[in-house]
């Protein structure tokens, strides 16, 4: 899995980095097949935005979160890109492996 940090109009602390990243296990905890993740962390006057994007395959998931804190933005971010990816690894499930053309007619 490749991490990218980065912020605008915010310089990211190791701290901000290390909480993310802790943040961030429990998605791979849920599912592994993770190819590429971009946070982006910003300040706008008084509101602390976080944004993500997560590309699986087959699929990009993007998700953002707004809020007075920026830990707070980065949990609320992390709760709702959990809900997408358990919903998307369910998703993949439910299809069956193989093609109609090759399932044996019962």
């Amino acid at each position: 899995m490749n991490l990218t940090i980065s912020g605008h109009h915010l310089e990211v602390t190791p701290a901000i980095r290390e909480y993310a990243m802790t943040k961030l296990s429990r998605v791979n905890r849920h599912f592994d097949h993770v190819i590429d993740v971009t946070v982006l962390l910003s300040v706008e006057k008084l509101q602390q935005k976080a944004e993500i994007n997560l590309h699986l395959r087959g699929k990009d998931i993007h998700c953002e979160a707004i809020d007075g804190n920026l830990y707070t933005a980065i949990d609320c971010l992390i709760d709702k890109l959990d809900r997408q990816v358990i919903k998307y690894k369910e998703c993949m499930l439910a299809r069956p492996l193989e093609s109609p053309k090759r399932q044996a007619v019962a």
